[in-house]
């Protein structure tokens, strides 16, 4: 039988010692699993805190860059100005290898081809006073007077003949302008009294010629110096308003608004839609571009203040022949789509996705009539270049910077062989500059990658080159095409300009009008005619000219067609005109192999 042992007061208490000691480490483990809890916590608070400062310093980043770019567009000067030497120095190395890539070593360059009423004395309209009403008496204003006589060439046989006699003259006016100032224009048609042997005498009135806009106020000139003012000078009417009756011809903004409607509807119909069909039937490339208009919007019978709608102004440049503007309520494809249908061809145009219907339309009808009316999308190197410029400015990027110093050497080439024969200038590009713009795709192919997944505006201006590459290499293809869309904002200038006096158009219909007018002008303009004086002569002669020759009548043929006219008929704003024989249609230039 076994003993059991016998415990000492000794043993007991190392007993309690040890249990003692279990349960104080038991209790230093449970805080250190606590306090490495508490550690781990904190790492992941501190690793979750880190990423999210980073996303916010990168955020920051991208912001302080918006704010940059925003402040260079407002404050600073927009023109895309870099320091060409100074990229000269900093790629040194690469300008060597890509003058060698291109062959331009030793290529010779050649820069050098490169309201109506009386007013008080204070200025305000007495109370008692009416506005008058009726058509106004021209003769009692102190204005210089040009006189017209139109006389009826049978009337004046029987005066040589002794039948008849001129016993006068019926006499009208009109307001015209001449440089220096308004002229009263006196239409005065001969009265004759026929002198028949018994028969009764009778009196008859030289028949008024065909004119433009009967009965209308405003002569050829003034409705021309109008159009001129606000259209090409930017004026608002109320300042042309202002101007005139200082002149003491007071002419009322709501009757002057009337003439330019009517003369952009009367144009849009007999000028410009000839003009808009010859440049889709036979142009080789198309150039546009689009900007925005305030309308002002239509009274309601509450009359409560509304806000303009936006409206839009498309350009479209036909070679360098036509300039359309084309007022639309909307920036649509559908709107896109109707302006250009029956056009085969080139058309040159930013990346903006409306565009995409004239190269890639939606299945079904819309792209069998693509396939019958094949259009080649033109890319702008401009709008490429302008992403790598905001970049270079906002985070001094050193790969926008060489982007722009490679995209500078392709334009360098397009100096030395600007004005020779497109197909002259097409061998140049395959042998010079074909090799540069490939190089410079394969480098954006490789530097985008890098940057693929860093939101930024690196990514996105590498991202558009990459996109648009087809397209902006398509200037390699015919000698005619140009590297980029500069001129259609040039010309949609003017009505930025413009906007910021006259603010807004009065409606559609006043858009769609005003769009004629600036068509006019700056097609008169692409042909080096005087604006005024060409819009002058053509109200002049559209009122007599044959509905099947409109296009006699465009700025394009102008020159050609006023030679033929009789200078003295056409000096007279109202009378009779000789009208030529009409021209063999000119035949149109072969497009380039």
């Amino acid at each position: 039988m076994l003993e059991t042992p016998q415990t000492t007061p000794t043993s007991n208490a190392l007993i309690a010692q040890v249990l003692a000691l279990e349960a104080a480490l038991a209790t230093e483990r449970a805080a250190l699993a606590t306090e490495r809890a508490a550690l781990a916590e904190s790492r992941a608070l501190v690793e979750h805190l880190t990423q999210e400062c980073d996303h916010l310093r990168a955020s920051h980043e991208r912001l302080r860059q918006d704010l940059e770019l925003l402040r260079r567009r407002i404050f600073i000067a927009k023109a895309e100005r870099v320091d060409s030497t100074q990229l000269e120095l900093e790629f040194g190395q690469k300008l060597a290898a890509l003058d060698a890539l291109s062959g331009r070593l030793g290529l010779e360059s050649n820069p050098s081809d490169t309201g109506t009423g009386a007013s008080s004395d204070n200025g305000a309209k007495p109370a008692d006073k009416k506005k008058p009403t009726g058509r106004r008496d021209l003769s009692k204003v102190e204005i210089p007077e040009v006189r017209i006589e139109i006389a009826d060439p049978v009337f004046d046989e029987l005066v040589l003949a002794g039948k008849a006699e001129r016993i006068g003259f019926e006499e009208s006016h009109k307001l015209a302008w001449q440089r220096g100032g308004h002229r009263r224009l006196v239409i005065a048609r001969v009265k004759y009294r026929t002198l028949n042997a018994g028969e009764k005498p009778t009196i008859e009135t030289a028949p008024m010629p065909d004119e433009t806009f009967p009965r209308s106020l405003a002569a050829p000139s003034l409705l021309s110096h109008v159009i001129t003012e606000k259209h090409l000078q930017g004026l608002p009417l109320f300042r042309i308003e202002d101007r005139f009756g200082r002149d003491g011809t007071p002419v009322d903004r709501g009757t002057m608004c009337r003439w330019l409607e009517d003369a952009g509807a009367t144009a849009g119909a007999t000028v410009i839609a000839a003009a808009r069909k010859d440049a889709l039937a036979t142009a080789f490339c198309l150039s546009t571009d689009a900007t925005g208009v305030a309308v002002q919007p239509i009274p309601t019978g509450d009359k409560k203040r509304q806000a303009c709608r936006r409206g839009h102004f498309f350009v479209q440049i036909a070679d360098c022949d036509h300039i359309f503007f084309e007022f639309t309520p909307r920036e649509t494809s559908a709107a896109v789509g109707e302006m250009f249908k029956g056009f085969k061809g080139y058309v040159q145009a930013d990346a903006k996705n409306v565009y995409d219907v004239l190269f890639r339309p939606p299945d079904g009808a819309a792209a069998t009539a693509a396939v019958e009316d094949p259009r080649f999308e033109v890319g702008c190197w401009t709008h490429g270049r302008r992403g790598l410029w905001e970049t270079a400015i906002t985070t001094k990027s050193e790969v926008a910077r060489e982007g722009l110093f490679r995209i500078s050497r392709i334009y360098d080439l397009e100096k030395i062989w600007r004005g020779k024969p497109p197909d002259e200038i097409k061998r140049l590009r395959n042998i010079h500059s074909r090799p540069l713009v490939e190089a410079f795709f394969a480098w954006v192919q490789v530097e985008y990658e890098k940057v693929r997944a860093i939101r930024g505006p690196l990514r996105s201006a590498l991202g558009y080159l990459s996109r648009q590459k087809a397209a902006l290499m398509r200037f390699l293809d015919d000698g005619r095409l140009r590297l980029d869309n500069n001129h259609s904002e040039s010309a949609l200038r003017r009505i930025a300009v413009g906007r910021k006096a006259w603010l807004f158009v009065g409606s559609d219909d006043h858009g769609t009008s005003a769009g004629h007018l600036f068509s006019l002008i700056a097609s008169a303009r692409l042909h080096r005619l005087d604006p005024e004086t060409y819009l002058r002569d053509l109200f002049r002669v559209l009122g007599q000219w044959p509905r099947d020759r409109y296009l006699e009548l465009a700025p394009k043929y102008w020159a050609a067609t006023r030679a033929r006219l009789d200078p003295v008929e056409l000096a007279n704003e109202v009378g009779p005109l000789t009208i030529p024989p009409a021209l063999p249609p000119p035949e149109k230039q072969a497009p380039a192999e």
